[in-house]
Formats: C-alpha cells, sequence, structure tokens
C-alpha cells in the first residue's frame, strides 16, 4: 500500500524509513550536477576576467640589454698629452691591487675595473659578480654574505646607523704575488641585522668627463626650466650643496657624482673610492679605515703624489674617467626607428613628464639628467643622509648608457627596466604623477617608451 502516491516504505531494525524512487535521485543528482557547473562557470569566467584586465598591460616588456658595447671609448677631441694620460689611466684602473700595494685591511674589490665593467670598461656590474670569487682568492678566510650572489650586482653595504660603508671583507689569512697577511687576524663584519644594511652599486662614468664640466648655472637654470609643469605634477629637486670635498682645481661647487650626488669632483670621487672600496690610502683620503698594525704592510699612504713620473693613480684614474666619451644609443634597436621615436615622444615634459627629471641635454651634455636630488618615496628610502640629501633623496641617475646595463636603482635590486620604473612610485616620492601618467598609456605605447629607453 502506498501513501499519498509517496514511495513504499522500508522497514529496519531502527524504524520506518522513506526510500526514494531512482527516477528522484537521478534529479537530484543532475540539480547538484548544474549548481557545481555553474559554480565552476563563475570562478571560470572570474579568473579569464582578471587575467584580461590586469592592473597593468601586459603586451609590453623590457627588451633587455641590448649585445655588444656601445661605449667605453675615448673622446675624440682629446689632446696628445691627455690621450696618454687615459691610457696610463686605463692601465690604473684595470690593475689589481696586492698586500704590498695596501690593499686592505677591509675592502670590497681588488680594483677599479672589477667594478665598472659592463659593458666595457667605465661600465657597471657585470654579469657575474666577482667578488665571490674574491672573497677567499689566496686563502682569505671571509665567508659570502648572502647578499652577494654570482649573479647578482656588486655590491657595497652601508649602515642606516652611522651611514658609513662596511667593507665585506677583510685580508685576513691572504698570501698574494706581492705579500703575506696571514699574520693579520682581524674579523669579517657580520651582517646580521637586515634592518640595518642597504645597497650601493657601481655607478657607470661614461661621459663623467662632460658631466663634471656642467657649469653649477646650468644646473640651477635647469631647474627652474618647466617650473608649471613641474609644480602640478609635485616634482621640486634641489641642488647637492654639502659635497664630500671641495676641489681647488675646479669652479663648480655642486655634487653630481655618486647615488646621492655627494662628489664634485672626478679626483674626489677616486680618492675616496680607493680608500673606501679597496683600502688604499691616498694624497687626498691618507687615513686607513682600519688602523691595526698587524694589518699594515705598506706605508702610509700607500699611494702618495710621486715625487718624479706619471701622476698619482688618483689622478690617472679621474683622467682615464675625464676621457671616457659617452654612451653611444642606437637608431633603430631595439624595436625600430619609428617605435624609438615615438617612445622618445612620450618621454618628453609634456607627455608623460619623465624629461622633467631626466633632462635630456643639460648645458649640451646628453645624459638625461637634471643632476638634482629629488625625493623617491618610501620604497626606494635608504635612510642615508649624504651631505643635504636626506634618506630618501637621491641624484637623477643619468640614462644615457641604460640600454646595456643590467641591473638597476640604487640597490640593484631588479634588472627588469619596467620594475625599476614603477619602483619610481611610492608614498612620498616626487614621481608619483608621472607614474600614474605612464600607467595610463596603453600598452603599444609603454612598448615604445621602453624601446626608446633601451636604445639609449
Amino acid at each position: 500500500m502506498t501513501q499519498g502516491g509517496g514511495c513504499p516504505p522500508s522497514y529496519t531494525k531502527t524504524g520506518l524509513v522513506a526510500v526514494r524512487a531512482p527516477a528522484e535521485i537521478r534529479l537530484d543528482a543532475m540539480e547538484a550536477l548544474d549548481m557545481r557547473v555553474t559554480q565552476l562557470g563563475f570562478w571560470t569566467t572570474f579568473l579569464l576576467a582578471m587575467l584580461a584586465e590586469p592592473p597593468y598591460p601586459q603586451a609590453q616588456q623590457d627588451p633587455g640589454p641590448r649585445p655588444g658595447a656601445d661605449a667605453g671609448g675615448m673622446l675624440s677631441n682629446l689632446s696628445q698629452e691627455q690621450q696618454d694620460l687615459f691610457d696610463l689611466g686605463l692601465e690604473a684602473f684595470t690593475e689589481s691591487e696586492g698586500i704590498q700595494d695596501g690593499f686592505g685591511p677591509r675592502f670590497n674589490l681588488d680594483g677599479c675595473g672589477g667594478c665598472h665593467q659592463q659593458p666595457a670598461v667605465g661600465g657597471t656590474s657585470p654579469s657575474e659578480n666577482p667578488q665571490v670569487a674574491l672573497a677567499t682568492q689566496g686563502g682569505a678566510l671571509n665567508k659570502v654574505p648572502r647578499f652577494i650572489t654570482k649573479d647578482g650586482p656588486i655590491r657595497e653595504v652601508r649602515f642606516r646607523s652611522d651611514g658609513q660603508v662596511h667593507a665585506l671583507f677583510v685580508i685576513s689569512g691572504r698570501n698574494d704575488d706581492t705579500g703575506d697577511a696571514s699574520g693579520c687576524d682581524i674579523r669579517q663584519e657580520k651582517f646580521w641585522n637586515q634592518q640595518n644594511i642597504i645597497f650601493r652599486i657601481p655607478t657607470p662614468l661614461f661621459g663623467a668627463g662632460l658631466i663634471e664640466q656642467i657649469p653649477d648655472r646650468a644646473i640651477r637654470e635647469n631647474r627652474s626650466a618647466h617650473a608649471d609643469a613641474k609644480q602640478s605634477l609635485g616634482i621640486l629637486g634641489k641642488e647637492q650643496q654639502d659635497v664630500v670635498a671641495q676641489d681647488e682645481q675646479l669652479e663648480n661647487a655642486l655634487g653630481r657624482f655618486g647615488w646621492k650626488a655627494q662628489h664634485v669632483s672626478l679626483r674626489i670621487f677616486s680618492g675616496e673610492a680607493y680608500n673606501v672600496e679597496m683600502g688604499i690610502t691616498n694624497e687626498l683620503f691618507p687615513t686607513e679605515i682600519e688602523q691595526d698594525p698587524n694589518c699594515q704592510f705598506a706605508e702610509v699612504p700607500n699611494s702618495p703624489i710621486p715625487e718624479s713620473g706619471p701622476p698619482s693613480d688618483v689622478d690617472l684614474f679621474a683622467a682615464f674617467m675625464r676621457g671616457l666619451a659617452s654612451p653611444i644609443p642606437h637608431a633603430s634597436e631595439p624595436g625600430g626607428a619609428e617605435s624609438i621615436a615615438r617612445g622618445a615622444a612620450a618621454f618628453d615634459h609634456d607627455q608623460v613628464g619623465c624629461a622633467l627629471c631626466h633632462t635630456p641635454d643639460l648645458a649640451g651634455v646628453r645624459l638625461h639628467s637634471d643632476l638634482l636630488l629629488h625625493s623617491m618615496g618610501s620604497e626606494l628610502a635608504d635612510g642615508v643622509a649624504q651631505g643635504n640629501a636626506d634618506g630618501n633623496q637621491f641624484r637623477t641617475a643619468p640614462l644615457w648608457g641604460l640600454g646595456q646595463r643590467l641591473f638597476f636603482l640604487h640597490d640593484g635590486r631588479t634588472q627588469d627596466l619596467l620594475e625599476a620604473i614603477r619602483a619610481h612610485s611610492s608614498e612620498g616620492s616626487e614621481a608619483n604623477a608621472v607614474i600614474e601618467r605612464f600607467d595610463q598609456l596603453d600598452a603599444d605605447t609603454i612598448q615604445d617608451l621602453l624601446n626608446f629607453l633601451r636604445s639609449l
């Protein structure tokens, strides 16, 4: 007997249980399947929408560094005397220092040419970091810090707490062709407090002599140019007036070399690097950073002014850098001449506005920089003040030669040009409004702009 046209009852030990007809079971299963398909369709549509509408257009990408070396040559207008000094300077620049030369006791690398070699001598970090092999060369007892890698950029460490360079390595245990430092037992510095350390990578030196000659007046006048456009975008900029040391050989007083424009002259720039990066005392920086007497193997200063013969090493370094020609831009690579031209137009001050800071031509020098200090925001801030540059201010990096660089930003954090551009935007950055304009470009125009930058 059925009840209300339903299923016949079934009896079990636990009582009366309704048994459902196969047709009804099939219907419920189809409804459940249909619900699952509906849910799957929703999530599929959602994911496809996310892929179709990313935060940034996806067609563009960094073309990557151009092959070859369109830099590293000598200026064409040098006198014979200047050419001879350039050649002597190149030899000194590419030389490796040894124990008997006064190398160390604390150091980051053993020669200028080791840091500045991409894409040619005078450039910046190469594809293989020489700091890794140098750490234990000659039996030195160093350990390679984890932030120094074989395929990463050459790095210098500064501490936020004191703003000073803290060398990565020591000569303890080293025995090279010039001397034996096995009696030196100073310890390598520890870099445990990651919150206290920041990195700097080498700046390229091509065209440095041309930059040195730019009059202070031109830097100040350019700061006032396009004032309305700069004000509307929140771009300020200021001169670096408190440099490491003045150079009596120059009329200029405004800083222009180094990540914070802390150097006004290539002599001062060379002398400090010789002392801080290699531990070589010289006529401009005669004080040993590490003064343990068991680790001193040369008279101080290690590189004095010669009484006769060629100039000092510092003057030779400066002569080489002053004679370096600027990088040669490529007319059609990458992307073709038309794409590069469109990218250059987008870069200009009246479109995206990159050129308001990266001034294409400053006193006839096409370096793509205003040589001013700008606030770059919380994401790029390193917390280190130098001169009158505060912890989030940096010199506008010259862009000539960018087409063949491997690492970007002051700490070499990225090899991707597009990522480096967008890193300009964060809280407190003067570039925020410009990056907003950049992100509003269509994908093709962004690609044109990247092609233009990689053509430099």
